[in-house]
């Protein structure tokens, strides 16, 4: 039997989504409480593992597994044994064609910046911060440079393992409200730090210290020494992935609509 979830966490506390020897990542605190639950060893797969500090508002994970236990189940059953700042939101039974990863279609991510004189308090590690205004115009005025299908080597990090720079950015919307900024992306996929580097050139441009045409010359360089910093990943949250209706799959969760 294979099991799809959606599973939302906050990424701070946790090395990351993709297990590692230490045991703090959000992938090997799943598994564990997945296994306690089954009462066998449960492997997961995700559709997007997500760095250090990254938060995940719904990440869809399946494995395979012969214990049977009825979706409400496996969502009660495995948050029980799951720390507090993880939780399964969904369950559902899928066929055994179904990849969370290859069966998505596209990928959602959202990025919320503080545009403030003072540095976050109670919202410290799930916002960005920049304390110099931004321009709405000049930002959106570099969009369509970067939309589309681009090689996206220029924001592509040293370590990334993707087979291709090549990806396509279908949607880029930026919005504000009151001190807090949205920026939300979707792409057929992403590369290692892409957005957290876009983020950093959108910035420069929306502080006035680089023209919008710049995100022109940033692409069309293709290395990564020509864009800004990699911006802080505390204010990153992956929305999920986008399936083909037929999986029957939930498009979002409650907390898509909880961000500013």
């Amino acid at each position: 039997m294979r099991v799809a979830l959606g599973v939302s966490y906050d990424g701070h506390p946790y090395d990351g989504w993709q297990s590692q020897p230490s045991g703090r990542t959000v992938q090997d605190q799943l598994e564990k409480a997945l296994s306690r639950f089954a009462d066998q060893r449960i492997s997961t797969l995700c559709a997007g593992r997500t760095d250090a500090g990254v938060h995940g508002l719904m990440q869809v994970v399946h494995f395979d597994t012969t214990a049977q236990r009825d979706p409400y189940a496996w969502i009660r059953g495995t948050n029980t044994f799951l720390p507090r700042d993880i939780a399964v939101q969904w369950a559902q039974i899928v066929p055994d064609e179904f990849h969370c990863r290859a069966s998505a279609t596209s990928r959602r991510y959202a990025y919320l910046l503080l545009e403030s004189p003072v540095r976050p308090s109670i919202d410290a590690h799930r916002v960005g911060w920049v304390f110099q205004p931004l321009n709405l115009a000049l930002m959106q005025q570099s969009l369509p440079h970067i939309l589309g299908e681009h090689d996206f080597t220029s924001f592509r990090a040293s370590a990334c393992q993707a087979l291709s720079p090549v990806k396509n950015l279908l949607r880029l919307e930026i919005s504000r409200r009151g001190a807090y900024w949205r920026f939300e992306f979707e792409a057929n996929a992403f590369l290692h730090h892409m957005i957290r580097n876009i983020m950093g050139v959108l910035i420069t441009i929306g502080q006035g210290k680089k023209p919008p045409a710049w995100m022109a010359e940033v692409i069309a360089a293709r290395s990564r020494d020509a864009a800004a910093p990699t911006f802080s990943p505390d204010g990153l949250y992956f929305l999920g992935p986008r399936y083909d209706v037929r999986w029957g799959l939930p498009d979002r969760t409650p907390a898509y609509d909880w961000l500013p």
